[in-house]
């Protein structure tokens, strides 16, 4: 079982793409994921969907960001009207008590804006990978 918690990190202004609260990104994102998918909103300063499902972190992070493309053109985004990307980190290790994110939990924070590349070198991506087990960490672009 994969379990990732999203965040959302809205970087584009625009009246079609609106900040996404965490019932309306659930009841989005289960419009538009197989049903075998389970998402649950959840109540966190950062952390806003639980989703799960018996697939690979891979192929999971893959049908969430094609969902929330759809979600978004549901609501009246073009197609092209951002940049999708979904950052992921695996919990290797102890959590503390009480977090929400546990270890072999996903920390998905799925990002949209104008210029992935700019967005990546802003948060000095490639320097926050380093040291992380390969198979730990994800960027997928959507």
């Amino acid at each position: 079982m994969t379990r990732f918690l999203l965040s959302h990190n809205l970087q584009v202004v625009s009246e079609n793409l609106k900040g996404l609260n965490s019932a309306d990104l659930a009841a989005g994102l289960v419009a538009h994921l197989p049903t075998d998918v389970h998402v649950q909103a959840l109540s966190h300063p950062h952390w806003l969907v639980q989703v799960e499902a018996e697939l690979l972190p891979i192929d999971l992070a893959n049908a969430v960001l094609q969902a929330w493309r759809q979600l978004r053109c549901s609501a009246g985004a073009a197609d092209d009207a951002c940049q999708l990307l979904a950052l992921g980190g695996r919990k290797d290790d102890q959590a503390a008590s009480g977090a929400l994110l546990q270890r072999s939990d996903w920390g998905v924070d799925v990002v949209e804006t104008l210029n992935a590349a700019a967005f990546l070198q802003s948060i000095n991506w490639e320097l926050l990978k380093q040291g992380r087990a390969p198979d730990g960490v994800f960027e997928l672009h959507g």
